[in-house]
């Protein structure tokens, strides 16, 4: 909303006469004992609020009529009403939510509370770089959504912003052009969310016509008719329709609407084309009952008007990529003007508006998030439950009781909205900011009170993070006992600081332990730590020291690397090539790559559930009629078999493995979710060159994780062991493992 300008006498005969010439429109919709609620909402409005005007230079009480009468044009409850004509009236001190729930209800109460968040919301000035201002967009929208525990709150809003455009020609150009982007940006595609084309349509309209004045011209003057004439045409049209359907004995639903103008421009520039060849600047929606009168009803259709060549698309039997089905053509309609026409059954209509399909999605060019496209359809079908004149109430407390968001959506003082998920502290928070602002946190306001840093969040808070520039981050901050931190990302962050606060001590315990490991192997070469550490994805030689001090680096296999000679070693002194000696011929015995004891010459296959590399502890299983089947040890399947069948175990051994000899083996990786995480896993695997045979990836919104299982071949579980280790370093990595 805009800002009060000025004053004026609370008593005002014009003011009060509106309102009463209001509220007796409203008569033939509400009943008796809703009109008196309304008449006590306008009577509170003209005693808190009748002496405010608005810098747009129309009174207060005038806007908020003209807001609750769009409202009243969605046939929305008289809750809805009262919710509106109170909206901003938390303002003055003297009036309190506690106050409007005492009188009104705690519904209407809560939705008044809601109103005014979002109201400091939408009204704060926030710079956001170029780069992030789509998402910030989209993070306000849904900011908007989960404050909004009630649906009306939204259409409260929605509506609000309608009579706001409608008024803003008042304003210098400047508040004009701000207030017509925020429409175009965040107002009208929530609209377009909820399927509120009329609203919609007109957002989209007005923002256009100060934010490009003229090319809104332009296009007003090439459609060549007032919409109030394109919309008298499509009733004619439909008129025609319904009367040749009633003939042919085809139940039909039919609706229409004349295109506008900023979808033709939209349209226009995405295309490169001219008004002329834009054939859906009318039209309208066939809704049937199946398939078969789908198509008889595009046969009355050509039927009745000349078919455009080329302007036909038949999206049921070849479905869109969102399952969108429906029949579209254009065709020459009456007075030779272009008509567009779409034909769908009804569950091809709701698929359209409410399932996988619904196009708000792909029309604004974003992924499908289950989230928030599971709480657009309960308003959605909300929505159409009043349009059908049924009573919304249980609908909305069932919406209520049953989503559960996983998400909320806070505020930096500055205004910027941050997604966490839902449960996050102030910690998280200061952590999803930057790093060192959780490192030095020390305390937080949220919505100007200093609270704990245990505390959760909630959509629509306000967090301001106080901190110290000697403060440091607390171990106890990683205990999930505390309560302190609830997104992988932080507890990661908090992770590493302990890690580099603890490097010159893991550094010390690192050198000796190496130094011990090189005496007892009897290793004399000098260790070129720097080249060694690059081995193991690290940078440094310290690095390496300190991640074996840390144990997050096995000392056994860094030894033996400084005893490998390096590749120029592996050459004659005569600067040859070394002459690969000739293989041994193998014993009848190591043919197989198991053995089984006393028994030669038996079938063997490696069990796809445990996938066992050499020098795993095996043992075999005798199959009936394949052989014997090499499990490892410790597989669940081999220590659940009933006693019965524990019988076919037999002893097995590793054979001399073959030169080259590879085997398929699972890693399960746990890790924070971040961006670039599968390109670091990916090197790792490119870097040891290891061959990946295959790879499935899961993220968990909720825990803000990625869970990554790959199919990879490896020699040995020398190799096996190295490549674990080199994963378990990659930042951001929470587990590793061989799984099975």
């Amino acid at each position: 909303m805009v800002t009060h300008s000025n004053q004026r006498p609370r008593h005002n005969p014009d003011e009060e006469l509106a309102i009463r010439h209001w509220l007796d429109q409203l008569g033939p919709h509400y009943s008796a004992e809703d009109l008196k609620t309304i008449a006590g909402a306008c009577a509170l409005l003209v005693r808190h609020r009748g002496d405010q005007i608005l810098d747009t230079g129309e009174g207060l009480i005038h806007h908020l009529l003209a807001t609750a009468d769009i409202l009243v044009e969605l046939r929305l409850d008289h809750e809805t009403l009262i919710g509106a004509l109170l909206n901003g009236c938390l303002t003055p001190p003297e009036l309190t939510e506690a106050q409007i729930s005492e009188r009104f209800g705690p519904t209407i109460g809560r939705m008044v509370g809601d109103l005014a968040r979002i109201d400091q919301i939408a009204n704060a000035d926030v710079m956001i770089a170029a780069k992030d201002q789509a998402q910030h967009e989209e993070n306000l929208r849904r900011l908007l959504l989960g404050i909004a525990k009630d649906v009306r709150v939204v259409l409260i809003v929605l509506a609000e912003r309608v009579h706001l455009m409608r008024s803003v020609k008042a304003l210098d150009e400047q508040r004009r052009r701000k207030i017509a982007l925020d429409t175009q940006r965040i107002y009208a595609p929530l609209a377009n969310r909820l399927g509120i084309w009329q609203i919609k349509w007109e957002l989209e309209d007005l923002s256009f016509r100060y934010l490009e004045p003229v090319e809104y011209q332009r296009i007003a003057k090439l459609l060549g008719g007032r919409r109030a004439e394109r919309e008298a045409y499509i009733a004619s049209v439909i008129e025609t329709l319904r009367a040749k359907f009633e003939e042919a004995g085809l139940r039909a639903e039919i609706t229409g609407r004349p295109k506008h103008i900023y979808s033709i421009w939209r349209k226009m520039k995405r295309k490169n084309l001219g008004i002329e060849q834009i054939f859906d600047l009318r039209a309208v929606r066939v809704l049937v009952e199946d398939v078969a009168a789908c198509y008889a009803a595009l046969g009355i259709v050509h039927g009745l008007w000349r078919h455009i060549p080329k302007e036909f698309d038949d999206y049921i039997a070849t479905p869109k990529g969102n399952l969108y089905q429906s029949l579209h053509t254009a065709v020459i309609g009456p007075e030779d003007k272009p008509l567009e026409v779409q034909i769908r059954s009804f569950d091809m209509h709701r698929h359209a508006e409410l399932g996988v399909a619904a196009h708000w999605a792909y029309k604004e060019n974003r992924g499908p998030d289950a989230v928030v496209q599971r709480r657009v359809v309960w308003m959605r079908q909300w929505l159409e439950l009043m349009h059908e004149g049924e009573d919304g109430g249980d609908f909305v407390e069932r919406f209520k009781a049953e989503f559960e968001p996983v998400h909320v959506y806070v505020l930096t003082p500055q205004a910027k909205v941050i997604e966490l998920p839902k449960g996050a502290t102030p910690l998280d928070f200061a952590y999803a900011i930057h790093s060192e602002i959780g490192h030095r946190c020390r305390g937080a306001r949220v919505n100007g009170r200093i609270v704990p840093l245990t505390q959760a969040l909630q959509s629509g808070d306000t967090v301001e993070i106080l901190t110290h520039k000697q403060a440091a981050p607390s171990r106890d901050w990683l205990s999930p006992h505390h309560g302190y931190l609830k997104t992988a990302k932080a507890r990661n962050r908090v992770r590493q600081w302990f890690k580099q606060l603890d490097f010159d001590q893991h550094l010390g315990q690192g050198r000796a332990a190496l130094d011990k490991e090189l005496s007892r192997l009897g290793i004399t070469e000098k260790a070129h730590l720097d080249q060694l550490a690059t081995r193991f994805n690290l940078q440094t030689g310290n690095d390496l020291l300190a991640a074996i001090g840390r144990g997050d680096l096995a000392v056994g296999p860094v030894a033996r690397q400084v005893g490998e000679p390096r590749t120029e070693e592996r050459r004659d002194t005569d600067n040859r090539p070394a002459v690969a000696p000739k293989a041994r011929p193998r014993s009848a015995e190591s043919r197989a790559e198991v053995i089984v004891e006393d028994v030669d010459d038996l079938l063997t296959q490696m069990a796809h559930c445990c996938k066992p590399v050499p020098h795993d502890p095996i043992v075999g299983y005798v199959t009936r009629g394949r052989g014997v089947t090499i499990h490892r040890r410790d597989c669940p399947n081999v220590r659940n078999l009933p006693a019965a069948e524990a019988e076919r175990l037999i002893r097995v051994r590793w054979a001399d493995q073959p030169a080259g000899a590879s085997y398929p083996v699972d890693i399960q990786v746990l890790a924070a979710d971040r961006k670039g995480l599968l390109r670091d896993v990916s090197s790792v695997l490119s870097d040891t060159d290891t061959d990946v045979l295959s790879v499935t990836t899961s993220t968990d919104r909720r825990r803000d994780t990625a869970s990554m299982r790959f199919t990879v071949e490896v020699h040995d579980n020398e190799q096996l062991d190295g490549l674990l280790l080199k994963l378990r370093q990659i930042p951001d990595i929470l587990d590793v493992r061989r799984t099975y």
